[in-house]
């Protein structure tokens, strides 16, 4: 299970040799990292990763079984990535599922170093306890007369020409990024443009009621139906009067872990 004194990883590749060359260059260069388990496809390293919860996956991206990328996908604790390949073609896919980083083989001594001092420094930053301004800052919303925070938005306004719409953030699905734009889906199938950006919005909106599930998409659980996983347990949200599925992206997979 995740250790916050004893950092502890997971490594998955189909060739042992580069397999335990990884492993004595990690015990070189970080002689604290345990290495709970060294799979062989990804079928086992998803195994290993459920099992352990380690702080780290070291990941071969192409594998028999499951790619790296599908393994990443189907991760539901806080577990950080890092892939490795032979083929950098995959960077791009790599950094859509949140890989804290990318290392190319072979794997070379001085980037796998950083790589380590990126992830000491990740989960140093995950266990630090909130700050001395933070604490101040909850204690003086408790005062008496303390100013509250403002009240979750309540309406949307979206401009067609001159004409001006009013949504009740009650009736809206889902929010969805688009480019410049923020694309509001509400109950009917009707969509409607405004310019709000989808990260000024989600700290407008309650958050017991709107949920992040993707970089570019917020969805409001009230109109869910339910979800599904993939064959690679990639997880995709059903929303009612909605035909298309809704990807949720690995970093918010626990939000639904009931489910």
């Amino acid at each position: 299970m995740m250790n916050t004194t004893t950092p502890t990883a997971v490594l998955a590749d189909d060739e042992p040799h580069l397999a335990q060359a990884l492993q004595q260059q990690l015990h070189t260069l970080w002689p604290a990292l345990r290495i709970a388990a060294v799979a062989r496809n990804g079928i086992d390293a998803a195994r290993a990763i459920a099992q352990h919860a380690p702080d780290v996956a070291f990941l071969d991206i192409q594998m028999p079984g499951l790619t790296g990328l599908e393994v990443a996908q189907g991760i539901e604790g806080p577990t950080r990535v890092v892939f490795v390949t032979a083929f950098d073609e995959y960077a791009v896919q790599a950094f859509e599922q949140s890989a804290l980083d990318y290392l190319l083989k072979p794997v070379k001594a001085e980037r796998l170093a950083r790589t380590a001092d990126k992830l000491k420094a990740a989960l140093a930053a995950a266990a630090q306890p909130a700050g001395d301004d933070a604490l101040a800052a909850a204690l003086q919303r408790l005062l008496p007369g303390a100013p509250r925070s403002a009240p979750p938005l309540r309406w949307i306004r979206a401009s067609v020409g001159e004409l001006t719409q009013q949504i009740d953030v009650r009736d809206v699905l889902f929010f969805e990024a688009d480019e410049k734009y923020t694309v509001v889906h509400t109950s009917g199938g009707a969509e409607h443009l405004i310019r709000t950006p989808i990260v000024e919005l989600l700290a407008q909106l309650d958050a017991e009621q709107f949920w992040q599930v993707h970089r570019s998409t917020i969805v409001n659980v009230a109109h869910l139906a339910g979800a599904r996983r993939d064959e690679t347990s990639r997880l995709f949200l059903r929303v009612k009067g909605v035909a298309r599925e809704l990807p949720v992206s690995r970093a918010y997979v626990h939000l639904f872990k009931a489910m």
